[in-house]
């Protein structure tokens, strides 16, 4: 619930409090709480300024105003409690799937993917590059060890940026952005 002002927000949090209390069922004093929504022109400190619902962090920001300048909102992305799907990522064992063939690791992977690019990159889509880098790491294995042409790390990166530009959205895992070979760093704008 938006409140203007903390002593309004504490008479709003009472209500449910009490209800809740009505029916004999009790709030969580450790996830109930009033967050200041800080950003440009809420610059006030408050104890609390973030707060974590259904897989997102709303916290304050970067953004982009028409002219391209930058400011802080407060806005949700993917939170650090949803980063379990590095795990996730990493139970795929990718890297190790050399018997398969790229077709068959899209297929495996591209439907898991496309879920979480549809709800965690809805909004703040930046926050799941390192994810996606992460992923492409993988991908870039799996080409170094299934093909020994592509053994060298330029040549693997080269290959895996090919392969995006290849195939349709409709059949690829990921699509490669930019990539910097000196960097090593994949940066990833959608998964389809």
């Amino acid at each position: 619930m938006h409140c203007a002002t903390e002593w309004q927000a504490s008479q709003v949090l009472a209500a449910p409090v009490d209800r809740m209390e009505e029916v004999g069922l009790q709030l969580h004093p450790g996830k109930t709480r009033i967050v200041y929504c800080q950003d440009k022109w809420r610059r006030g400190s408050y104890e609390h300024t973030s707060f974590t619902f259904l897989g997102f962090t709303f916290r304050q920001r970067g953004a982009n105003d028409r002219d391209g300048r930058t400011f802080m909102r407060f806005l949700p992305a993917i939170s650090k409690d949803a980063q379990k799907i590095s795990q996730e990522v990493r139970s795929w064992r990718v890297h190790r799937q050399i018997g398969l063939t790229s077709a068959e690791i899209i297929r495996r992977i591209n439907p898991v993917i496309r879920g979480w690019m549809q709800y965690y990159g809805r909004i703040y889509r930046s926050a799941l590059h390192p994810l996606l880098a992460r992923i492409n790491a993988y991908l870039v294995q799996w080409i170094r060890k299934k093909y020994k042409r592509l053994a060298g790390l330029k040549k693997a990166l080269r290959s895996l940026a090919g392969a995006a530009e290849r195939y349709p959205p409709s059949v690829r895992a990921v699509a490669v952005d930019e990539f910097s070979l000196h960097d090593l760093v994949i940066r990833v704008t959608r998964a389809v």
